[in-house]
């Protein structure tokens, strides 16, 4: 089948699109995926096709780069701009994510029809159900995030994400597959009336990554990820000053704006998967880090979780219900108690302390806990659409 998949992230940073892409060219189907920010020569795979539509660079300064954090500012001006941002964040996001709708409606006017229509995230679905609709096609919701339940930047709008949540089961109502990231979030998903949902973890493939053996006791500990707010990375710092004797790393894109005090904490820039598979290997456990502050962290199952058990390292997560469920079923580390620095020192000195035990179980889950493993949803639910 001729799959089209709608995604406003950038598409060459996002791995969770571009595994369903290469596992879905793999049974035969052609992917063609419209998202941003695609590289001049970027090759997403054999049989998968990519194009970009931008979009607006944010609420950054003139002459701010993308992925810099800003430098600490104060006064009445600065306290000025951070009050404006603040109210018209909201309204924001908004503009940016139905001009991306627009461009991209724009840019497939005329196209030849395809058979499916995947939509990434709920800031695709309202084109993906058009495109689906003239096509004929059939439509899939690939629903990454409980998105109107997400801890935002800006004003609350508990008005708008009423409205949001009616209107995505509308259009959700519509596919003829839903999937999703963990089982906390397919259960909600089901609890408004959507049929076939069907949950495609974030894992990573294992096929060439057969991790090293690894010393009898971690070296540090590490973040790999999005450097911004709702990452519990004031945590991850406070943790660092009570295990001086470790090492601490950050690495990752910094939100603009973000401000953080990185004393102690050696900082990075944005690696690739087998970079990072490198570091958590080099300093022995991986953090997988969220505040308790949405209903979406609290269901949400990251792929650093299993990024890291790819990379065979044990891991200090969040206790936060999917996070704990999953951790404590495999025994793939410990965990700390959101915003609680004691907390998850305590932890990582717990994983040291049995570090081989834990290495051993996370080596244990890793075939159940792999792409390998999950694609299988994603193909049947394929092969569904195909029979029907």
């Amino acid at each position: 089948m001729k799959v089209l998949m709608l995604v406003q992230s950038p598409v060459a940073g996002d791995s969770r699109v571009l595994r369903e892409a290469a596992a879905l060219t793999a049974e035969g189907h052609s992917v063609h995926i419209v998202g941003r920010d695609v590289p001049d020569g970027f090759d997403p795979g054999d049989g998968i096709t990519a194009e970009s539509v931008s979009r607006s660079r944010g609420m950054r300064p003139p002459g701010t780069p993308r992925g810099v954090a800003l430098a600490s500012s104060s006064g009445l001006k600065a306290a000025v701009r951070r009050a404006g941002r603040w109210l018209l964040l909201p309204e924001h996001r908004e503009r940016t994510e139905r001009r991306w709708r627009d461009d991209a409606a724009r840019l497939l006017a005329g196209r030849p029809a395809h058979d499916v229509v995947h939509a990434h995230d709920y800031n695709t679905l309202a084109l993906g159900a058009d495109l689906a609709r003239q096509w004929s096609a059939r439509l899939v919701y690939d629903s990454h995030e409980l998105w109107f339940d997400r801890g935002l930047p800006g004003r609350p709008t508990p008005l708008a994400r009423r409205r949001g949540r009616r209107t995505e089961t509308r259009l959700a109502g519509q596919a003829q597959v839903v999937l999703t990231v963990s089982e906390g979030i397919a259960a909600r998903l089901r609890s408004r009336g959507l049929r076939d949902v069907r949950v495609l973890r974030n894992t990573f493939p294992l096929a060439e990554h057969e991790p090293p053996d690894l010393p009898d006791a971690p070296a540090g500990f590490a973040y790999a990820g999005r450097i911004g707010p709702g990452r519990d990375l004031e945590a991850v710092v406070g943790a660092a000053a009570r295990l001086p004797s470790l090492r601490t790393v950050v690495a990752g894109p910094a939100d603009p704006g973000y401000r953080l005090d990185t004393t102690g904490v050696e900082v990075l820039p944005p690696m690739s998967l087998a970079d990072v598979d490198r570091l958590y290997q080099e300093v022995g456990v991986a953090v997988v880090t969220l505040t308790d502050t949405c209903e979406n962290h609290r269901l949400a199952l990251p792929n650093k979780l299993f990024h890291a058990v790819r990379a065979g390292v044990p891991v200090v997560a969040a206790n936060l219900p999917e996070l704990h469920a999953v951790v404590l079923r495999y025994g793939l580390g410990r965990l700390y108690q959101p915003g609680d620095a004691s907390s998850l020192a305590t932890a990582v000195e717990a994983v040291a302390a049995d570090y081989t035990g834990h290495v051993q179980a996370v080596r244990k889950s890793r075939s159940e806990l792999s792409w390998e493993h999950d694609s299988r949803v994603l193909v049947g639910a394929y092969a569904d659409l195909e029979a029907a």
